[in-house]
């Protein structure tokens, strides 16, 4: 058991270092949505930001077909972000439970259709702060700087770590319960097994004695 524990801690750990930062760039046709999902944990900080791709020189301005819609949704399906006839775009909030967070992204309908690129960056937990924009090129500041930022790693892990330590308990006290249902039953099971015996005996006997075989 304290084996498995540990393998799943470890396990967490690594997950949870690696797979908290959702950074792509794709297409999209006009009029068409693309939905991305992640899975995030209560309390954790999330920040997302957006921006369409510009086809010409950029400083040119966006064509007027180049306009997207997105909607940002909880678990339960509460709206978090929601922005229309937009370009480019941040969104942040503080998850409020755990479970998959859903980001959808609408090109704005347009004829005759066109392609948008979309550049879509999403962090959450430790990798929600960007550290880089606020040190400074000193190197005490740089290490205090990352000193803050593993601080802010080892109290997110404590924080997974207690989670799984309550899941554990509460899968040991169910298979407490189930257990003790088990032997319960058992022992009715036996209960009921022995008084079918004794009766089918005490009937052959009772019948034997009338027929007086015995």
């Amino acid at each position: 058991m304290d084996l498995f524990r540990r393998s799943s801690i470890f396990l967490l750990i690594l997950m949870f270092l690696s797979s908290k930062t959702l950074s792509m760039r794709y297409e999209i046709h006009s009029g068409q949505m693309k939905c991305i999902s992640e899975d995030i944990h209560e309390k954790s900080m999330t920040v997302g930001k957006y921006f369409i791709v510009n086809p010409n020189d950029e400083h040119h301005p966006l064509p007027a077909s180049h306009k997207i819609i997105v909607n940002v949704m909880s678990p339960q399906g509460t709206m978090l972000h929601e922005a229309d006839n937009m370009e480019s775009g941040q969104f942040s909030f503080t998850a409020s439970e755990t479970g998959s967070y859903l980001a959808c992204i609408t090109a704005v309908d347009h004829k005759p259709e066109t392609t948008l690129t979309i550049d879509f960056d999403w962090r959450s937990g430790v990798h929600s702060d960007d550290w880089s924009k606020v040190v400074k090129k000193s190197q005490v500041e740089m290490m205090e700087s990352s000193v803050k930022s593993l601080l802010d790693t080892i109290v997110s892990i404590h924080e997974e770590m207690y989670y799984l330590h309550e899941r554990g308990e509460e899968m040991h006290e169910l298979n407490r319960s189930t257990n003790s249902k088990m032997a319960l039953l058992s022992f009715l099971s036996l209960g009921v097994c022995l008084s079918v015996a004794s009766f089918q005996f005490w009937h052959l006997k009772t019948f034997f004695e009338k027929k007086k075989l015995i």
